[in-house]
C-alpha cells in the first residue's frame, strides 16, 4: 500500500482542485451548473482510487490530519460574515426571507426523515439528504457526515456528496425556469433602475499582505476561542460539529470589529483565506470517499431528491407572495430555489439569468446573497443539531 504523508496528501488535494478547474474549462457545462472545482477534482481522485482497489483493499492511504482544521477554518470565515450591520442594511426583507428559508430547511428535514422512515431507512438519512446537503451544500454535508455515521447512517459522506452534487445541478436547472414562469405569467417588469445598495463600509484599502496576515490572525484567534466554546457544549451533552464554536466566536469578533476600528475585520482577505481552506478541505474529504457504498442507496436517494425538488417548487410560490408579489420577489424566488437546493452560486446565477433577460432587480441581489451565503448557515446548523440529538 502507498502511504501518503500530510504534505503529500495536501499536495494531492491541491492538484485535485487544479484538475477540477481544468475540467470546468474543458467542459463548460460543468461551470454552467456551478459544479465546484474541488468537488470535481476530489471525485476524480476518489474514482481513480476505487478503480485501483485489489481484493476489496485500498492501495493508497492518505494522511487527513489537516482535514478538520481546514474545515473549521472555512466555517470560521463564514462566522466573520455574520455582521448585524449587514442584516440591518437589508431591513425587514432580509429578516422575512431568512424566516422563510429557515422554515423551508425545517420542511426539508421533516419531509426527508418521513420519506426515509417510510422506505425502511434511518430517518437521519432523509435529514442528510435534506437541509444538511441541500440548504447547506457540499461543505456542510461533509462536515456533518461523521456525526451521521456515528448515529447509524452508513456511507454518510458518500450520500452527502451525492445529494449535494445532485442538488447543485437541480438548483441550476429548475430555479431560473420556475421564476421565469412566474414573471411571464404575471407580466412582471422591473420597477426602475434602482441603485444597488451599498453594504460595505470598510476603511480605505490597506496593503494586501498586511490584510492577509490580519485575516489569518483573526481566524486562528476565533478557532482558539471556539475550541473552548465547543468543549463547553460537549460538557452539556449537546452534539455539535467541531466548527460551531469557532463560527460563533468569529461572529462576535466581526460585530465587535464593526464598532471598534482597532478590531476591524478585513472581509475580503478573510473570504480569500476561507476559499482556499474550503477548496483543500473538500478535495481532501472527497479523495477518501468509498464510492462503492452508494450502490445500495441510489434509488432511495433519487426518490428523496425528487420529493425535495417538488417541495421547493411549491415554496417558490410562497416566497414570491410573501416577498411582495412584484418583479424583485419573482427573482428572489429563483434565487431561493438555487441556494435551498444547491449553493449561493446557483442562486446568483439564476438571478443573473433572469435580470439579463428582463431587467434589474437590486432588492433581490441584496437580500438573497445575505441570507443564502451567511445567515442561513447559522440557522441550518442549529436545525441539523436538533435533528441529530432527537433522532440519533
Amino acid at each position: 500500500m502507498l502511504a501518503l504523508g500530510l504534505t503529500e496528501t495536501l499536495a494531492l488535494a491541491a492538484l485535485a482542485v487544479a484538475a477540477g478547474q481544468g475540467l470546468r474549462r474543458t467542459l463548460p457545462v460543468l461551470a454552467r451548473y456551478d459544479l465546484p472545482a474541488p468537488v470535481l477534482g476530489g471525485l476524480l481522485v476518489a474514482l481513480a482510487v476505487s478503480l485501483l482497489r485489489r481484493d476489496g483493499q485500498d492501495v493508497v492511504r492518505f494522511d487527513t490530519t489537516a482535514q478538520t482544521p481546514l474545515m473549521i477554518a472555512f466555517f470560521t470565515t463564514v462566522g466573520f460574515s455574520a455582521s448585524l450591520r449587514l442584516l440591518r442594511a437589508g431591513g425587514a426583507q432580509v429578516a422575512w426571507f431568512l424566516a422563510i428559508a429557515a422554515l423551508a430547511a425545517l420542511a426539508q428535514n421533516l419531509l426527508g426523515a418521513g420519506l426515509a422512515a417510510a422506505m425502511g431507512l434511518p430517518p437521519l438519512l432523509g435529514v442528510l439528504a435534506g437541509s444538511v446537503t441541500l440548504t447547506g451544500g457540499p461543505a456542510t454535508g461533509i462536515a456533518f457526515a461523521p456525526l451521521f455515521e456515528q448515529a447509524g447512517v452508513g456511507g454518510a459522506t458518500v450520500v452527502a456528496v451525492s445529494a449535494a452534487m445532485a442538488g447543485i445541478v437541480m438548483g441550476g436547472l429548475f430555479g431560473g425556469p420556475l421564476a421565469g414562469r412566474i414573471i411571464a405569467r404575471r407580466g412582471l417588469r422591473p420597477a426602475g433602475q434602482a441603485a444597488h445598495a451599498a453594504t460595505a463600509d470598510d476603511p480605505p484599502p490597506v496593503d494586501s499582505g498586511a490584510a492577509l496576515l490580519r485575516a489569518v490572525i483573526l481566524i486562528l484567534l476565533a478557532m482558539w476561542l471556539g475550541g473552548y466554546l465547543s468543549r463547553g457544549f460537549a460538557a452539556l451533552g449537546v452534539t455539535l460539529p467541531a466548527y460551531i464554536g469557532a463560527m460563533l466566536a468569529a461572529a462576535v469578533l466581526r460585530n465587535l470589529g464593526d464598532r471598534q476600528p482597532l478590531l476591524h475585520v478585513p472581509v475580503q482577505a478573510v473570504e480569500d483565506v476561507g476559499a482556499v481552506a474550503l477548496s483543500l478541505f473538500i478535495a481532501m474529504a472527497l479523495m477518501t470517499l468509498k464510492l462503492w457504498q452508494l450502490a445500495a442507496l441510489a434509488l432511495p436517494l433519487l426518490a428523496l431528491l425528487a420529493a425535495q425538488a417538488l417541495l421547493l417548487a411549491g415554496l417558490c410560490q410562497l416566497v414570491f407572495r410573501l416577498m411582495g408579489g412584484d418583479f424583485d420577489a419573482a427573482v428572489m424566488a429563483g434565487g431561493f430555489y438555487g441556494f435551498m437546493m444547491g449553493t449561493t452560486a446557483n442562486a446568483v446565477a439564476n438571478m443573473q439569468t433572469l435580470t439579463d433577460r428582463y431587467g434589474p432587480a437590486p432588492r433581490a441581489f441584496l437580500v438573497v446573497p445575505l441570507v443564502g451565503a451567511f445567515f442561513i448557515d447559522f440557522v441550518n446548523a442549529l436545525l441539523i443539531t436538533v435533528f441529530l440529538n432527537v433522532l440519533g
